[in-house]
């Protein structure tokens, strides 16, 4: 009697315990309390269609919950893969992207073998480009303050399909990225490996020009490196010459332009610095290089300037 009492007592702080809208029941199998929430399903395949059901109505809360029962009971399972493409899926659907990037690079990893992984490679590079876009990284709604995801992503197609139809433009994507938040040495690098990799893509023509404008871009640093200028104004060059039809050679010829132009105030600035320590013969050097070679440059009027000045010095 004393321990039908005692059951009953602990059955009821029991329920008093969880929430309201959580119930459990007695299972004479187990011979356990077990909340049916958290109950799977006899076989993955009824456990899927379970899952499916939440996801087709549009309860993707539900239908996650849902799809990692099941992977957790049958994780070797054909559905298992499916469950975990799902979980991208609804993650995608309620606008986590990062979250379904994730979801989708497990079944790459786990399941290499699964009939998705093209997909997955396209759903990504698409979520790599909404990323790049623009788009934030997100927690709780909140946008967080990390490195463009689109790195990650675009650096993860390439490695799922190294030769697949989307790395050479992934590839591309990726050295973009790197430019535009000014990492520009990898991003040359990115550029570069368009050209090795993948040599008779469409895209080797615009890496080339991107490669040049790496290069240009870090001559144009506070630092100024002559050396880069060099080389941005042969790649241009390069560039040019290889594509002279090329929407594209219009710009490079500008770039040649201001890179000229930039070159020619250092040879000034070089200039001026020996005129000042009274090493004249050697300033003559840089300003007539100035007038012979750089003639349409803004500089070229000042080291005439500078000659006469100096000729009438002697």
């Amino acid at each position: 009697m004393k321990q039908k009492i005692l059951l009953i007592i602990l059955s009821f702080l029991l329920f008093s315990a969880v929430p309201a809208h959580a119930y459990w029941i007695w299972t004479p199998k187990t011979n356990k309390w077990v909340n049916p929430k958290t109950m799977v399903k006899p076989t993955p395949k009824e456990q899927f269609e379970f899952a499916m059901s939440f996801y087709d109505g549009k309860k993707y809360e539900d239908a996650k919950r849902e799809f990692k029962k099941l992977i957790k009971a049958y994780s070797k399972s054909f559905e298992a893969s499916e469950s975990q493409y799902y979980l991208g899926r609804t993650e995608e659907a309620i606008g986590n992207l990062y979250e379904a990037f994730l979801a989708y690079q497990k079944v790459v990893d786990k399941y290499p073998f699964s009939e998705r992984i093209q997909e997955i490679n396209e759903r990504e590079y698409k979520i790599a480009e909404i990323f790049m876009s623009g788009e934030k990284r997100k927690a709780m709604g909140v946008p967080l303050p990390v490195e463009n995801p689109s790195i990650e992503i675009f650096t993860k197609v390439i490695e799922n399909s190294t030769y697949g139809p989307l790395a050479p433009k992934a590839q591309y994507k990726l050295g973009l990225v790197l430019k535009s938040l000014m990492r520009f040495y990898e991003a040359e690098d990115a550029f570069n490996k368009v050209v090795s990799n993948y040599p008779t893509s469409e895209w080797v023509e615009a890496a080339k020009f991107q490669i040049a404008a790496c290069r240009a871009a870090v001559s144009r640093s506070p630092d100024y490196d002559q050396g880069s200028a060099q080389e941005a104004k042969q790649k241009f060059e390069e560039f040019v010459k290889e594509h002279p039809d090329a929407v594209l050679s219009r710009e490079a010829e500008k770039n040649i332009d201001q890179l000229k132009e930039k070159e020619a105030e250092s040879y000034y600035n070089i200039a001026r610095f020996y005129e000042k320590r009274g090493k004249v013969p050697a300033a003559k050097v840089y300003y007539q290089d100035i007038i012979n070679n750089y003639s349409n440059s803004a500089w070229a009027a000042k080291a005439i300037e500078r000659m006469r000045i100096l000729e009438k010095k002697k």
